[in-house]
């Protein structure tokens, strides 16, 4: 089961890139820039690999990406994750960045834009996986930082698909970022929006009425509003769960107590995706693999999980089709 996991054609949706900076690669970008680390070394800095909530997770997330300054620092760290990506199955993902983590410290929006779409451009020739990019506005900042950051995006247009909404979400609801959402959808860019997993499902609610978000990150504590789940199901609006993430951060205290089966019983589209896979013990595959284990999911559910995952991207309707149909190729040839 554990091949047929990693084979099984998917696509990623909830995958924020400077999450996936492993240790070993910032140790070496940090020598590189000589920039100091408190750490001592990879391990040491694995063990303060353990959060009570986002908050303290997020400071830690912010200072390994304080090793990141030029554009080859992106590119490698893209690359890196692109390799295991591949390895996992991905075929196409949609990635998440930050670049008011970078751009606050000094370092060129270009310089970030420039090296993750080059390595972009690199993986797709070299294993065939394609990708879109997606620019998150971070909503502990305000609203005209993030105004501000969408008109310097504007330069790179052509690298960017859409936004979306990361960080901090406890006192920061979706309509905080109205405007900027609203200039966003009117320059042709697409939305999501993470919602739902810290805060309450209002705040669902608000990124679906108020910032138009076609997908919902995270987006488990839907079940506070049945209403919302039920529209959530019939209009097939995808959330990205990400189930070892939501262990880590105590969304839920074990992976066995997680709703996403229950989620996927209800006819919601829900993903799979590994969020931070560097600080959360696992990319997409083992997020799979651990999630069939601790809630008992049918190699049906797998299954539709992996389709589910293309329904959810925001590829062309004829390229969706392709890959679901290759999704059950896969099951087929794999009995």
């Amino acid at each position: 089961m554990d091949d047929f996991l990693r084979g099984l054609p998917k696509a990623e949706l909830h995958v924020h890139i400077e999450g996936t900076l492993e240790p070993e690669l910032m140790f070496a970008i940090a020598r590189r820039n000589g920039v100091p680390l408190r750490f001592a070394g990879v391990e040491e800095a694995r063990r303060a690999y353990c959060f009570r909530d986002l908050q303290s997770f997020l400071d830690i997330y912010y200072e390994g990406a304080g090793v990141l300054r030029v554009e080859r620092d992106f590119y490698e760290l893209t690359m890196a994750y692109l390799e295991r990506a591949v390895a996992d199955g991905v075929r196409h993902a949609e990635i998440f960045f930050d670049p008011q983590t970078h751009t606050a410290r000094g370092v060129a929006f270009e310089e970030v834009a420039r090296g993750i779409h080059r390595a972009l451009a690199d993986g797709e020739a070299r294993f065939g996986l394609t990708a879109k990019l997606i620019l998150c506005f971070l909503r502990h900042l305000s609203a005209e930082d993030a105004m501000r950051t969408f008109a310097e995006a504007l330069a790179f247009r052509d690298w960017i698909a859409g936004v979306g909404l990361d960080s901090s979400e406890a006192g920061n609801p979706p309509s905080k970022f109205k405007a900027v959402f609203a200039c966003a959808r009117e320059a042709g860019f697409l939305a999501v929006a993470h919602a739902g997993e810290e805060g309450p499902a209002a705040y669902i609610r608000e990124a679906l009425d108020v910032l138009h978000a076609r997908r919902i990150d995270h987006g488990v504590r839907c079940v506070e509003d049945p209403e919302l789940v039920a529209d959530l199901a019939a209009r097939r609006i995808p959330l990205t769960v990400c189930p070892l993430s939501n262990v880590k951060l105590g969304v839920f205290p074990a992976l066995s107590r997680h709703n996403l089966k229950g989620l996927l019983r209800r006819g919601l589209c829900v993903t799979i995706n590994s969020d931070d896979p560097a600080y959360f013990g696992g990319y997409v595959a083992e997020n799979y693999r651990a999630a069939r284990e601790a809630l008992a999911l049918s190699r049906e559910d797998v299954v539709q999980l992996a389709k589910n995952s293309f329904e959810a991207s925001f590829l062309p309707p004829e390229e969706k089709e392709g890959w679901i149909n290759a999704v059950d190729a896969f099951a087929d040839a794999n009995p």
